[in-house]
């Protein structure tokens, strides 16, 4: 049983790193290699995932090695495919050194394996053999990214050169960082400050000062370079032809997309954002004030008709379009969500995997937001097609399957409607295989949905509960927390509580 959870979980970890794509440009080379070697062990794991033959006890706690290893590849990878550009550069021993770490992992892992004694194919052997060599070379070299590039960003954020960085650096760091857009700068902006939100510290840290400072520069440069960056009407028209604009404060500029503010709107720890900004950041999840890294004790947003006064007066002296707001309608219509919600069922509907995903994440998202959209969603019919996506392969559509459930289990009426769906097994499908963001969630389902006390009896039978209490020993912080309460209160109904020697077999 332990060996066949080991070579599903190594399957798992090969399809997740399968699925992380587009390598900051200072690793690409390294990260692609790590990723297509790893991706090459694929079908030994299918083998014997298929294979009706036991694994020798040697061999397993071998796979469980190779297991772990693929675990911090996997959060490697993801952080050189979503993590800061910058800050990639700039902590490259870190990086190199983890990378090194994990080749050695994985070298090791295979080395320790008898093949011989694995029932798979000499063609698996042989690719698997051939992998392990590239381990092994790779273990006896150093390739270091870009000396330049690390050494002009060293200089910038560790030396006092605020205000005075030469143009030529400030060029060659925005080109090679690929920062020389809106969307790139934005994007570099907000993996900066989520790095910031993941510290265990509430400070933000002097280097994450340092890399947002360095962003602001290379945004002023880039659009002092190009004012009207990143409108294709304009972009080729020549530097000395283009007109020049003046600096924009840094009071005026949003933290988060380091731009002019169009609709300022201050957050429960004083701090002003730009609105759009705010709310995508809250959206993803985040509790916490972006700059103080401070929790929110809440969500309300309130305009900064100062600011936005300022800021309207600035742009007049210095011969700028004043920004304008934003008309934000003050509720969807129905007919208009209704609309946009059956479109997004007829792409659930579809047989095309990037239309399911990206339908299971709109709707993730609209059930989010409010009461309405919930009733709507669910009237629709997107729960039945929601369930049948928990048993997708791919982690992300799983997770956008579960999260959108959880959201709208918010609804007491669409409580009933899960269960009556026969969503619990599919829910616990996801609980016990998913990636770690969806086991998580599933959790947080199972305990909204057994807040009804028919329903605890159904989840309780469902096999919910090993799989639960896995999940605190395995899961983060929020994930433990959320299968304790469900656990709670499962083992309110007497039935459940009587299944407490089904739990003795697991370490809580």
């Amino acid at each position: 049983m332990e060996e066949e959870e080991t070579v599903e979980k190594l399957m798992q970890a090969v399809g997740e790193i399968a699925g992380i794509s587009d390598y900051r440009n200072a690793y690409k080379r390294q990260f692609c290699n790590l990723s297509r070697r790893i991706k090459l062990l694929a079908p030994m794991f299918e083998e014997l995932s298929d294979s009706q033959e036991p694994i020798p006890e040697e061999e397993a706690k071998t796979l469980v090695k190779l297991k772990d290893a693929l675990v911090a590849a996997k959060e490697l990878l993801r952080f050189g495919s979503d993590g800061s550009k910058i800050c990639l550069v700039l902590e490259r021993e870190k990086i190199m050194k983890r990378l090194q770490e994990i080749t050695d992992q994985l070298e090791q892992a295979l080395s320790e394996i008898s093949f011989e004694k694995l029932d798979i194919s000499d063609e698996v052997r042989e690719q698997v053999e051939l992998v392990h060599a590239q381990f092994k070379r790779a273990k006896e070299r150093i390739d270091m990214p870009d000396t330049e590039l690390y050494g002009d960003l060293s200089m910038v954020c560790n030396g006092s050169t605020e205000g005075n960085i030469d143009p030529v650096i400030l060029q060659r760091l925005a080109e090679k960082l690929q920062l020389t857009t809106i969307s790139e700068l934005s994007q570099e902006s907000f993996a900066l400050h989520e790095m910031a939100a993941a510290s265990s510290s509430a400070d933000p840290g002097e280097n994450t000062k340092k890399m947002l400072v360095l962003l602001q520069q290379i945004k002023d440069f880039m659009q002092s370079q190009n004012p009207q960056m990143g409108d294709p009407a304009i972009s080729n028209v020549p530097a000395n032809e283009k007109p020049k604009t003046p600096v924009i404060p840094e009071d005026f500029r949003c933290p988060i997309s380091l731009e002019l503010m169009n609709d300022p709107v201050i957050v429960a720890t004083g701090q002003t954002y730009e609105r759009s900004s705010i709310e995508k950041w809250l959206d993803a999840g985040h509790e916490t004030c972006p700059k103080t890294q401070q929790k929110l004790t809440n969500t309300s947003l309130t305009p900064n008709y100062v600011l936005r006064s300022l800021i309207a007066q600035w742009c007049e002296s210095n011969g700028i379009e004043p920004p304008k707001r934003p008309t934000r309608p003050s509720k969807p219509s129905p007919s208009s969500e209704c609309t946009k919600i059956d479109a997004l069922l007829q792409k659930l509907s579809s047989p095309n995997p990037d239309d399911q995903r990206s339908a299971a994440g709109e709707l993730r998202l609209l059930a989010k937001r409010n009461t309405d959209n919930r009733v709507c969603i669910a009237e629709a019919g997107a729960i039945p097609l929601l369930v049948n996506l928990l048993y997708m392969q791919d982690p992300r559509t799983q997770e956008h399957a579960v999260t959108a459930l959880l959201n709208l289990s918010i609804c007491e009426e669409n409580k009933g409607r899960i269960i009556s769906t026969g969503a619990v097994p599919g829910i616990v499908h996801v609980l016990r295989k998913g990636c770690m963001e969806a086991r998580e969630n599933a959790a947080a389902t199972l305990f909204s949905l057994s807040v009804i006390d028919e329903h605890k009896v159904m989840i309780g039978t469902s096999g919910a509960i090993p799989a639960l209490v896995a999940l605190l020993s395995e899961g983060s912080q929020r994930g433990k927390k959320d299968a304790a309460t469900a656990l709670f209160n499962l083992c309110i109904y007497q039935g459940n509580k009587e299944r407490q020697s089904e739990l003795a077999s697991y370490q809580l």
